[in-house]
């Protein structure tokens, strides 16, 4: 095997910021700004990378670069003046030493805006083609606004902008005209479709630089059932000034006050649309001048292991450590796909162990995936630095062939923060290719906001699980268990065959049931149990419909929604 199979080229940080308007956005907030002035001041806070994406036209691109030829031919015909000569030999320095991506922000329908960039060998002309294409009226595409009327819809942009080459960024993501801003009536399947469309390469969000479950980022991640979809956050300054004003500097910023880092092998649009068509979503940081480096393993840590992320201090054979990798991986390729890290805890307040012989421990790893996994499992290896430790990192993609199994007779899945061994119905419903039994669709959860969610809904909580049933045969009791997460049902469950979770449920089904005067009433919902488990707060909850009482037990702050939210808190909490 070569020592070199798992190893990304050797690339470099780039800084970039792809959302700047120029004078010829209608609303832009400073007058007398030339194009060379936005270059300048591109330089002066170190850019690499800028993308010129006026409201619904490429105007302000297209003048530059006519300025540039004018110039150019000017002084091929000997007849340019000093001045000119000057901000020839300008443009020429910036433009060799900064990349200027032409594009636009489209306004879709009901004000949805998406950023869409291109490489710099697409000619204007083919750009106003594409504005055309998504109905941007023809006497409007010089003007700068961002409302166009009756345009084409969110994913009908998605697509073409996708297809004609472009990268497709959904702007301003969780705030103003995004969509992911749930203070936006949308419904929770149209937003679903917004945000995990294919042909939708990233989200730029205004939160990027926070930490805490309650970001964007950490909303997005893959782990919650109904966006399964990882997606790529980054965020850009949005500017329609050179400087930040002074009146409202967090609101209206500068060139380059909201900046990105991507790591790529070089500078160029090609490896920019190849980072942003991948999955290794490490290749984006976010970057202030006066901080230390994002620590991506760090801010995992701070994460916590969840359904598409675990941490192994070690891959040794001796102790099991490496089976259990292994296992992680097939349980991973069996649900949701998800991110291991060797040589880093669990637990943000340890400091990392690192792994000495990375090379070595790669190839383990790889050898143990390719014999003990079938069917074959492409998963990427690579390594990462955490203060001052190199730990490998292993993403595994969510399976296309389930179920994966391990020595031909293992088969694993992630539930929750847990790998855990299959059960005979959650294997039937892999061979199938869909759950053994789908509850109603819902309205999804929706993302992280400014604004506290409003009490309404009272569909079931999103994770945890529910005993929908019991019979007794032989004296033994076996239990129904609904997964709240996918809607899964397992049949056959006893208390001694349960899984950690399902063993709680039934263990206080059978010897705490409920007393609804106990309960916290919130209307027909209720808070019957506050509890810790592997660090996470549970909750078990209740709810009153015709037919009686539902229990919904091991609830994660990741499964209340709306009125369940409001019931436990968690709005409250950051």
């Amino acid at each position: 095997m070569s020592n070199t199979k798992g190893r990304r080229p050797k690339s470099q940080w780039f800084l970039m910021d792809l959302h700047l308007h120029t004078p010829a956005s209608a609303d832009y907030q400073e007058e007398g700004v030339t194009y060379l002035d936005i270059l300048r001041k591109a330089e002066t806070r170190g850019l690499d990378i800028i993308a010129f994406t006026d409201h619904n036209t490429v105007r302000g691109y297209a003048e530059m670069m006519d300025e540039v030829e004018q110039l150019a031919y000017l002084d091929r015909l000997g007849r340019i003046q000093a001045d000119e000569k000057h901000r020839l030999e300008e443009y020429r320095r910036l433009l060799d030493k900064i990349l200027v991506l032409p594009g636009f922000e489209f306004t879709a329908t009901f004000g949805f805006h998406i950023l869409c960039i291109f490489s710099p060998k697409t000619t204007v002309r083919e750009l106003e083609h594409i504005l055309l294409t998504l109905r941007v009226p023809p006497h409007v595409l010089d003007e700068g606004n961002s409302d166009v009327g009756a345009s084409s819809d969110v994913l009908t942009c998605y697509e073409v902008v996708n297809e004609s080459g472009g990268i497709v960024i959904a702007a301003h993501a969780n705030s103003t005209h995004g969509v992911a801003d749930r203070r936006r009536d949308i419904g929770g399947q149209t937003r679903i479709a917004y945000t995990q469309d294919r042909n939708l390469h990233a989200l730029e969000v205004t939160d990027l630089e926070r930490r805490g479950r309650n970001t964007t980022m950490r909303f997005f991640d893959g782990s919650k059932p109904e966006y399964p979809r990882p997606m790529r956050s980054v965020q850009g300054s949005d500017a329609h000034r050179i400087n930040a004003d002074p009146k409202n500097p967090k609101k209206n910023l500068g060139v380059g006050d909201r900046v990105t880092e991507v790591l790529l092998p070089e500078r160029g649009f090609a490896p920019l649309l190849e980072m942003f068509q991948g999955t290794d979503f490490a290749r984006t940081r976010p970057y202030r001048a006066t901080h230390a480096p994002f620590d991506h393993v760090q801010s995992a840590r701070e994460e916590g292991e969840s359904i598409v992320q675990a941490f192994h201090d070690s891959a040794t054979r001796r102790g099991g450590r490496l089976y259990n990798v292994v296992a992680d991986i097939c349980a991973f390729a069996n649900t949701n796909g998800g991110t291991i890290y060797l040589g880093v805890s669990a637990n943000p307040a340890e400091k990392p162990v690192g792994i000495d012989n990375l090379q070595g421990t790669i190839d383990t790893v790889r050898n143990e995936v390719d014999k003990r996994i079938a069917p074959a499992l492409p998963v990427e290896i690579d390594t990462m630095e955490t203060q001052g430790k190199m730990v490998i990192r292993i993403q595994v993609p969510r399976g296309d062939d389930p179920p994966y199994v391990i020595d031909d007779n293992k088969v694993y899945v992630r539930d929750e923060s847990e790998t855990t061994l299959a059960v005979r119905d959650e294997i039937v419903g892999l061979v199938l290719g869909n759950p053994t039994h789908t509850q109603p669709q819902v309205e999804a959860e929706q993302p992280p906001a400014q604004e506290p969610v409003r009490v309404g809904s009272v569909e079931p909580p999103r994770t945890g699980v529910e005993i929908v049933g019991t019979e007794e045969r032989q004296g033994a009791k076996y239990h129904i268990m609904r997964d709240l997460r996918n809607g899964n049902i397992v049949k056959n469950v006893t208390r001694a065959s349960a899984r950690r979770l399902w063993h709680y449920a039934i263990s206080e089904k059978e010897s705490n049931p409920v007393d609804p005067a106990k309960v916290q009433w919130q209307g027909d919902i209720g808070l019957w149990k506050k509890h810790k488990r592997g660090g996470a707060t549970r909750y078990d909850l209740v709810q009153r419909d015709s037919d009686g009482l539902r229990v919904y037990y091991g609830v994660t702050s990741d499964g209340v929604h709306g009125s369940w939210a409001a019931l436990v808190g968690e709005d409250d909490e950051d």
